[in-house]
Formats: structure tokens, C-alpha cells, sequence
């Protein structure tokens, strides 16, 4: 076990004393140590440049020679300030550790980043502890020394998935805007999915899927977001081929992908003589399989880019936590009941045996069923008070359920199956890119609670909780492996009913 973990490492700098009254040139606190023998840790290290008026912060190994692992830029020293660093030179430190999470990412394109003045911005002090703490786990992945590794990585990923930073990871998202908050969110699940190659190889006990880490829920406007990333690596097996797989690079282009979710849902409050009408539907629902490592990569040590997961099934379960206001739930879509054609065809047929025998007469008759058929099924239930929402990807050739079933050997090998050259058919039931999109103009249906009026003016609780499977069958490699994979989400959300 690793200990002397310090999660709140603004507090411990700004209440550095003023560089003028240091006893020595650097000053260091205990990041997170190893409970082996040598009992090597983790530690970060704020020093004073000798020949300017600079100081830089630097994380380090400390065993019995501290090794350096990672470096700040020159922090400038105001000697103005009451503070070791003032406002600047945090935000000049909070924009380093942003950048160099974002160069551990396969994107190695230079990031403009441009941030309102800090100072500004609510939450600085978890903005600033989340981000150093999330620079510390891909430093430990990457650069730390084997026997620190594994103590200081199980105590930083509880770190970071603690109440707090889980809170302090919303403001920074909307700090870095979506397009870097995906990029910010690549580079770490690019590291935890080598963390978990790292361990598999070694026959170690692997981490959980980190969904409690990477997914946070807004509300605003009348719209319920909840935002999720999940290295496919990370996501719990459900089933898969008998056969084992010993191809590796099918299982670099499996592994190196990330799962990226955003399920958006409008809410309306309707306040009515005798009681209020909650009214939710369907805004977005996005699913999207994004590769990790750049195209050339992916090609080299992989099978492709369009060998990968696609999604199979999409859960949503929509539940208020205190339920004795609530007088009923509704939701407004039938019970699937699709038109079908039938066509019967007769003919009798008539011959004329040897004398003596009687004449035979044989009648055919043939049915001819016909139905159309769409590859996505959506279909609303309640459950007590909770309202679930189901998609369900469909064999299109016989019409069953892709993430309960298997394909036979034959189909695996039939160049023209439904899920050959998923990504280009012009049927394909994804995006060009392997995703897919849910939104209100199809499956915009409601579900609606009836509240009891003794609810007004006070705010409701309710729980998002969601299940996303992803399933591999073959598209252009040639296999027989096939799995399905299953990722668990929960979020909690707040509803003003006034």
C-alpha cells in the first residue's frame, strides 16, 4: 500500500513561506511512497534558481538519490506578493500542467489554449490540485521507476476519484472547452489502457473499469448532459468467442480505442392545477469509438483502423432517489407491433397413375412473409417509478439481437455479411466514423412523472444510470474471435420544480 498521499497540493505551496526566509534551496512534500523495503516515494519539489529570481516546480523519485521525472517551466518570484506564487505564476503553473498532459497523447499537434484570467474562474484550487494530480498518474505510468509504480498508482487513481476532484473535473472541462476536454481525455486513457498491457503481461491483477473517474453530468438550460470516457481495454468482458485470441495485433486495434459518450436529455416542469408533470425526452445520445494512437501506429503494430468495437445495446434508467411525492410514471411509446405482409400461393397438381389406381391429387401450399425491418430498436418500460430507455442493434439477415448472440463460422467468412465493411456500406447502421446518434428527431418520446403539488419549491434528486455495450465482430481482418464488452455509468442529478 502507498501512503503519505497529499491531495491538496495548492494549499501546501501557498502556504510556502517567502523564498527570502528559506533555509535551504528546495523544499519538498510527499506525493505518495512504496511500502517496500526501500520505501522509495513519490514526491513534489519546489526550488529557487541561484542565478535569477526564478523558482521552478519539478516531481521527483526519491530513494536514496532523488531521480527527476518531470520539470516546470521558470515560475517568475514577485516580490510584491505575500505569496510564494502569485496569481500569475499559479496560472502560469496550471497552464504547464494542461499542456504537458495534453503532449502524452497521440495527437502531438501544438494545442492553443486560451483561458479567461484564473484569478476569475471558481474552483481554482481544485482546477490546480486535479490537474497536478492527473500530470502525476501519467508521469507515474510513464516515467516512474518499477517498484514506485504500482503503490503510487493505485493511490492516485483513488485520489482522483475522490468527491471533490470528481466536482473540481467540471470546472475544468468547461475551462478547456470540448475539443481539448477530448484531447485532455485521450492522453489519459492512452495511458491507463498501456497500464493495463503493462499488467496483463505480467499476469497481475488488472484494474476496474475507471467510469467513476471519467464521466460527470451538468444540469442547465432545461438540459441533463452526462458526459463518459472509457478505454475499451477497461470495460468489463461479457461474452466472447470459445476460442482464445493470440493474434496481437488484432488485440493492439481492439485495446487502442476509446469509448466516448454524451447523453443529453431535455427536462420540462409543468405545474398544473392539482399536481406538476416532470417531462423528460431524448436530446442526444452519442456514442463514438475513437482510436488512441495516430493512424500510421494503428497500421504498423495493429490491423487497421476499421477493425474495432461498434455499439450493440444502449441502456438508459431514468429514477427520482426520494419517491414519496411521486403519484405515477408514463411513457409514450407502444410496445413494438410492425406491419407484416403475407402472401400465399396454392397450385394443384394433377396426374393420372396406371389403371386401377385412383387419381392423384397433390395441393402445395406456400407462404411468403415480408416485413421491414430497421437495424436499430428502441423501446421505452417502467420499472416502480424508474423510466428505461433501450436501443438494440439488430441482425439485419435473421433479425436477432447482435449483443445476445453470436455469428456462425460461415457468416464470420462471407465477404458480403451485414458487418462486412461496416463503415462505408451505405446501409450501415453507424456513422462513417463507427459511432452512433440518437436524437429527438426519431426517438424523441417522453417520459413524463406525475408529482405530488406538496414538491414545489424544493429541488429533486435523480439518478442517470446507463449500461453502453460494444461488440466485435470481423469487418476486413480475418477471424473467427468475436466479443461483447459492457460499460456501467451513474449519475446523479439536481431538478429545481418551480
Amino acid at each position: 500500500m502507498a501512503s503519505c498521499c497529499n491531495p491538496d497540493m495548492f494549499t501546501w505551496i501557498q502556504n510556502l513561506p517567502p523564498i527570502t526566509q528559506w533555509k535551504t534551496s528546495s523544499m519538498s512534500v510527499c506525493i505518495c511512497s512504496s511500502s517496500s523495503s526501500s520505501h522509495p516515494s513519490l514526491k513534489l519539489s519546489v526550488a529557487k534558481n541561484p542565478h535569477s529570481s526564478t523558482l521552478s516546480i519539478s516531481i521527483v523519485a526519491d530513494f536514496s538519490v532523488s531521480i527527476p521525472l518531470w520539470a516546470s517551466k521558470p515560475l517568475a518570484i514577485n516580490p510584491k506578493s505575500s505569496k510564494l506564487l502569485d496569481e500569475e505564476a499559479i496560472s502560469c503553473l496550471v497552464l504547464n500542467f494542461i499542456q504537458d498532459v495534453l503532449s502524452y497523447g497521440s495527437n502531438k499537434n501544438s494545442f492553443l489554449i486560451r483561458f479567461p484570467k484564473l484569478e476569475s474562474v471558481s474552483g481554482l484550487k481544485g482546477i490546480f490540485n486535479l490537474s497536478f494530480l492527473t500530470l502525476a498518474f501519467l508521469i507515474c505510468i510513464y516515467e516512474a521507476p518499477v517498484d514506485l509504480r504500482s503503490a503510487c498508482l493505485n493511490t492516485l487513481k483513488h485520489q482522483l476519484a475522490c468527491s471533490q476532484l470528481r466536482e473540481a473535473s467540471k470546472s475544468l472541462m468547461r475551462l478547456l472547452g470540448s475539443n481539448l476536454e477530448e484531447q485532455w481525455m485521450r492522453s489519459i486513457n492512452l495511458a491507463i489502457t498501456n497500464w493495463i498491457v503493462e499488467l496483463q503481461a505480467t499476469h497481475r491483477t488488472l484494474m476496474k473499469t475507471p467510469s467513476p473517474l471519467f464521466s460527470y453530468a451538468i444540469s442547465t438550460f432545461g438540459l441533463w448532459k452526462v458526459q463518459l470516457y472509457c478505454p475499451v481495454i477497461a470495460m468489463d468482458i461479457e461474452s466472447s468467442s470459445n476460442a482464445s485470441v493470440d493474434d496481437q495485433r488484432l488485440l493492439f486495434s481492439l485495446h487502442y480505442h476509446q469509448l466516448e459518450g454524451v447523453i443529453q436529455v431535455n427536462y420540462k416542469v409543468i405545474v398544473q392545477e392539482k399536481w406538476i408533470d416532470v417531462m423528460l425526452n431524448i436530446d442526444n445520445i452519442r456514442c463514438n469509438i475513437i482510436r488512441l494512437v495516430n493512424e500510421t501506429l494503428m497500421n504498423e503494430r495493429g490491423v487497421g483502423a476499421d477493425d474495432k468495437h461498434f455499439p450493440s445495446r444502449v441502456s438508459l434508467q431514468i429514477t427520482p432517489t426520494l419517491q414519496s411525492n411521486i403519484l405515477s410514471v408514463s411513457v409514450s411509446k407502444s410496445t413494438e407491433n410492425p406491419a407484416r405482409e403475407i402472401e400465399i400461393e396454392k397450385s394443384i397438381e394433377t396426374s393420372f397413375d396406371p389403371p386401377n389406381s385412383f387419381l392423384g391429387l397433390k395441393v402445395s401450399v406456400g407462404e411468403t412473409t415480408t416485413m421491414s425491418m430497421k437495424p436499430w430498436k428502441f423501446e421505452q418500460s417502467v420499472n416502480g417509478y424508474s423510466g428505461t430507455l433501450n436501443w438494440f442493434l439488430h441482425d439485419s439477415v435473421d433479425g436477432r439481437e447482435v449483443v445476445s448472440s453470436k455469428p456462425s463460422k460461415l457468416a464470420l467468412i462471407n465477404p458480403k455479411a451485414w458487418f462486412k465493411d461496416r463503415y462505408s456500406n451505405v446501409h450501415r447502421p453507424f456513422t462513417r466514423q463507427g459511432g452512433v446518434i440518437f436524437a429527438g428527431d426519431e426517438y424523441g418520446e417522453k417520459v413524463w412523472w406525475k408529482v405530488d403539488k406538496s414538491a414545489m419549491g424544493k429541488t429533486m434528486e435523480w439518478e442517470i444510470r446507463g449500461w453502453i455495450w460494444l461488440t466485435y465482430w470481423p469487418n476486413k481482418h480475418r477471424t473467427f474471435y468475436n466479443e461483447t464488452r459492457r460499460l456501467e455509468f451513474r449519475e446523479i442529478l439536481h431538478l429545481n420544480i418551480a
